[in-house]
């Protein structure tokens, strides 16, 4: 474990030496130009992208086609800029189907960790740590919120370098909803121009908080709650911001690159299971770990809190289309039949490997399989969302059953096990079965390969960093004495009777 994560800080250092040298790049590039007219209307995604696109060269026109090819470069001069930032437009511009699903969608999203996720870890720790375990994602819940709103939201979707975003919209600046008696203006993101940025920023918050909160189950039982506050604080700004505005603005590094990440297998999955590794080798094994027994005190919790989770996802993978249309439909389609193949991929392996099915398996294969399409849910179609499927309930189930053991690490409840390796499967497999037709791209493994090693190398050195930090000031991991009488008693003073 030592070697690994020396490997990792050194890995750090090389990409930290490249950050510098781009940032470096960003700050001595000209500045952007200005914005486009606010009453112009917002063009749509597709022309955005195209609109990014090099232009191809032209062969030379003859003489008696000069004046049509004058009067359409004059035409092209003349046409609005693609907007780069959010910006103001009339309500008449909102589409509100749009409006409405993406309501939808962040209601669905905040519902996969409020109650999904609490109920989902809740039930598979001990009975005496089951409080403390539902506190830390309803408290994540709260304290991602604020910081979402002061900070996060402008370092991840404003423009600003390939790696962190700006400040224009600090505290929320600029964002606004002028209600007047002939003409209502409000502002929309970039990124999603057909609904207000109000609802934009809410929906991403809810990844923004749903992210943190799948760290807890690495280090569940032994970490106080303090420390872990402070931690999944800082870690939201300066971890999950940059990784998504790399990934998701587009002028982030990976984004230019042309990563495929749908609705977050790297900047959900992968940044937030390597970050729970971290945190379990940085606190240790739990107290009796391999002698005692950690059974799930209550497996039902788990699989309420998992179905939940297999609802609310649609919101996560077909909400990321930003649109009520047919992107969101495959999105959707996508995610369930996924889902599917992998809850029984990771139940048969199981079946054959030890006699018997379990309530556990089949659930924590569903969740594979939702981690897994994730990135891949707006790019694939049928043959592509089995193949994750029935991959990712496979090789989960090798990671959390084999791997662990085999590595001796103590991830409490498979975040790393799950989410960094179901994330890693999704990810370079939607560079081989993305559909053009359906995403509009091809894929292409190297560069899929690129955010995933980006994402593994920045969270996993920088969560180290921190938690040492936090450590030296305050401490990060209660006593042998407070771990063996339960967290709920010591750190919050209730008890599950």
């Amino acid at each position: 474990m030592r070697k690994l994560l020396m490997s990792l800080l050194m890995a750090g250092s090389l990409l930290a030496g490249g950050v510098g040298a781009a940032l470096a790049d960003d700050a001595s590039a000209p500045a952007a130009a200005s914005a486009p007219d606010t009453t112009a209307s917002a063009p749509a995604p597709e022309a955005s992208a195209a609109a990014a696109a090099p232009a191809a060269s032209a062969p030379a026109a003859d003489a008696s086609a000069s004046a049509p090819a004058d009067a359409s470069a004059a035409a092209a001069a003349a046409a609005p800029a693609t907007p780069t930032a959010p910006f103001s437009v009339d309500s008449s511009k909102i589409n509100s189907g749009d409006t409405a699903w993406m309501l939808t969608s962040t209601a669905l999203v905040l519902f996969m960790t409020i109650p999904g996720l609490a109920l989902f870890y809740g039930g598979m720790v001990r009975k005496k740590n089951v409080l403390a375990t539902l506190m830390q994602s309803f408290a994540i819940t709260c304290v991602v919120t604020i910081v979402w709103v002061v900070i996060g939201y402008s370092l991840a979707f404003t423009p600003g370098g390939s790696f962190i975003g700006g400040l224009s919209r600090f505290f929320m600046a600029g964002m606004n909803y002028i209600h007047g008696d002939k003409a209502t203006t409000l502002t929309v993101s970039h990124l999603a121009p057909t609904i207000p940025e109000t609802v934009y920023c809410v929906y991403q918050m809810t990844f923004a908080i749903i992210t943190p909160a799948l760290i807890t189950g690495a280090f569940a039982d032994r970490m106080k709650f303090s420390a872990m506050l402070v931690f999944m604080t800082l870690w939201s700004i300066i971890v999950y911001s940059p990784i998504a505005h790399m990934v998701w603005e587009p002028s982030g590094w990976l984004a230019s690159a042309g990563i495929l990440d749908f609705a977050g297998g790297t900047v959900v999955h992968i940044n937030a299971g390597i970050a729970g590794l971290v945190c379990c080798l940085v606190l240790g094994k739990r107290v009796g770990y391999g002698r005692e027994s950690m059974a799930p005190h209550n497996l039902t919790l788990t699989l309420m809190g998992g179905a939940m989770l297999w609802v609310g996802w649609f919101g996560f993978n077909a909400g990321s289309a930003v649109a009520a249309d047919g992107r969101a439909g495959f999105a959707m389609f996508a995610t369930q039949v996924a889902t599917a193949a992998a809850a029984l991929a990771w139940m048969f392996a199981e079946w054959a490997a030890k006699g018997k099915p379990s309530v556990l398996g089949i659930v924590s294969g569903a969740v594979a399989g939702l981690v897994a399409v994730t990135p891949a849910s707006g790019f694939v179609g049928l043959t592509g969302a089995l193949v994750i499927g029935i991959v990712a309930g496979v090789v989960c189930f090798w990671s959390a059953s084999w791997l662990k053991h085999k590595l001796g690490y103590d991830d409490s409840l498979d975040a790393f096990g799950v989410h960094c390796i179901g994330g890693i499967v999704g990810a370079l497999l939607t560079g081989v079965f993305a559909v053009k037709d359906i995403g509009g791209f091809d894929g292409s493994v190297i560069v899929q390969a690129k955010g995933v090693l980006t994402t593994l190398i920045y969270s996993g050195v920088v969560s180290f960093v921190l938690l040492k930090v936090i450590d030296m000031v305050m401490g990060i991991r209660v006593t042998e004495e407070q771990e063996r009488e339960g967290l709920d008693l010591v750190l919050h003073g209730e008890a599950v009777e």
